[in-house]
C-alpha cells in the first residue's frame, strides 16, 4: 500500500461502508467498540445497517452527488459486499481511501478473472474454462468432463447463476436458462468437505488467519459452520499459507475469505480452490463468540491503519445461519447453554434469507 494513501485513524474518526446488510451492520458494531463511527451507504431504504449507525445516505451507487457527500463526511471507505459499481468505486477512490483496493474488484467480480489469478500463483483449482455460446460450452465439456458446473461470469452468489450439467442434459439448454453472454464451465469436484479460511492482511503487511473452518451448505446456502475443521494439522496449515498467498499477492488490506475444496489424492487429501470473498464472510461469524477478536473488529482494525489482534479460538464452535422461517424460532436458542443469537434486523422472512445465525461455543478444544 502505497505511503500517500495510508491511512491511520484515531477514535472519533468516520469510516464508510458501503452496502447495508448484515455485514455493514456488524463491522459497524465492531467499529462502535473500538469508538470508530460508521457511515453507511445504500440504496436500501430497510437497509438493517441503518440501525447501528448515527449518519446513513440512502441513495443509488451511481448517484455521483450523494457518493460525493458521503466521501466529505468520511475519512476511509471499506464495502460490506463484492458487487459494488466499479465505477461507484473509482469515484470514492479519487476523494477517500478504498479499502480494500478498488482494484480488487477488478479481478474477484468475474469468476474466469479470479480464477486465471488463482492459478496463476501457482495454486490448484478445478478444472476450468471459458464459455460464450452454446457451443463453446459443448468444446468446454469436453476439457472439463461431465458433470461439470457452468456459472456466470459475475454477480453470483449463494447459488444463483449456476447450474449443474449432467450426462444427457442438454448444453444448448444450459446455456438458455442461464440468461448470459459470459460465463465460466468448471468440473464438479467429488469434495470430501468444504472448508475456508478466513484471513486478515494490515497496511504493513502482518497477516492473521483465523482457525480453519468447515463449512455444511443447504441448497447453495451455508447452514453450518464448524470450527475447528476435520482435517490434519498439516492440510490446515497448507489452507493458511494459500489464504497468505493470495492476500500478499492482492496487496491486501483488511479481511477476505478464501473458499476451498479438499480432495482425495494419491497421496492424501488435497486442497483445490473455489473462490475468493474479499470481504467478511458468512463462515466467519463464528468468530464474533467463539475467539478472542472477530473477523469484523480485524477488518475495522486493518482499514483504520491500526494493528491486528492475534485470534485466540475459545473452543469447539458452531455456527448455525437462521435462513427464512428459521428465525420465527429463533427463542428455543436463548436457554440453550453457550449459545448466542443474532439477529440482524431485516424485514419479511423469505425462503433463502439469511435472518440471523447462532454461535455455540463448547470448551475445552482451545488452539491458540
Amino acid at each position: 500500500m502505497s505511503a500517500s494513501r495510508r491511512v491511520t485513524l484515531k477514535p472519533g474518526d468516520t469510516i464508510g461502508i458501503l452496502g447495508g446488510g448484515q455485514l455493514g451492520r456488524m463491522l459497524a458494531l465492531a467499529a462502535a467498540r473500538l469508538g470508530l463511527k460508521c457511515q453507511v451507504f445504500s440504496p436500501d431504504p430497510d437497509s438493517p445497517a441503518f440501525d447501528v449507525v448515527q449518519n446513513a445516505t440512502c441513495a443509488e451507487y451511481a448517484d455521483v452527488e450523494a457518493l460525493e457527500l458521503f466521501a466529505a463526511d468520511v475519512d476511509v471507505v471499506t464495502y460490506e459486499f463484492e458487487n459494488i459499481p466499479a465505477s461507484t468505486a473509482m469515484v470514492l477512490a479519487a476523494r477517500r481511501p478504498v479499502l480494500p483496493d478498488y482494484r480488487i474488484l477488478e479481478t474477484v467480480q468475474d469468476r474466469l478473472l479470479e480464477k486465471n489469478f488463482i492459478s496463476g500463483l501457482g495454486i490448484a483449482t478445478a478444472p476450468y474454462a471459458d464459455v460464450t455460446s452454446p457451443q463453446t460450452l459443448r468444446e468446454a465439456i469436453k476439457v472439463v468432463g461431465l458433470p461439470a458446473v457452468i456459472k456466470t461470469r459475475r454477480f453470483g452468489y449463494d447459488g444463483k447463476g449456476q447450474a449443474i450439467i449432467r450426462d444427457g442434459d442438454d448444453p444448448g439448454q444450459a446455456w438458455d436458462d442461464l440468461g448470459t453472454r459470459s460465463a465460466i464451465a468448471e468440473a464438479f469436484v467429488p469434495f470430501e468437505r468444504e472448508i475456508s479460511v478466513i484471513a486478515a492482511r494490515g497496511a504493513d503487511g502482518r497477516v492473521e488467519c483465523f482457525d480453519v473452518t468447515e463449512n455444511e451448505h443447504r441448497d447453495h446456502i451455508l447452514k453450518y459452520s464448524r470450527v475447528p475443521a476435520a482435517v490434519s494439522d498439516t492440510l490446515a496449515a497448507q489452507a493458511r499459507d494459500i489464504a497468505k498467498k493470495i492476500a500478499d499477492a492482492l496487496d491486501y488490506v483488511g479481511v477476505l475469505a478464501v473458499e476451498m475444496f479438499v480432495v482425495a489424492g494419491p497421496g492424501g487429501p488435497k486442497l483445490l480452490v473455489s473462490e475468493i470473498a474479499p470481504r467478511v464472510h458468512n463462515s466467519g461469524h463464528w468468530t464474533l463468540d467463539g475467539a478472542s477478536v472477530s473477523q469484523f473488529e480485524q477488518h475495522i482494525r486493518a482499514v483504520a491503519g491500526w494493528s491486528l489482534g492475534k485470534p485466540v479460538r475459545h473452543g469447539s464452535v458452531v455456527m448455525t445461519n437462521l435462513i427464512g422461517d428459521d428465525i420465527l424460532d429463533y427463542s428455543k436458542w436463548l436457554t440453550v447453554p453457550g449459545a448466542s443469537v443474532h439477529i440482524y434486523g431485516k424485514g419479511a422472512q423469505r425462503p433463502g434469507r439469511k435472518m440471523g445465525h447462532v454461535t455455540e461455543v463448547k470448551n475445552g478444544d482451545v488452539k491458540t
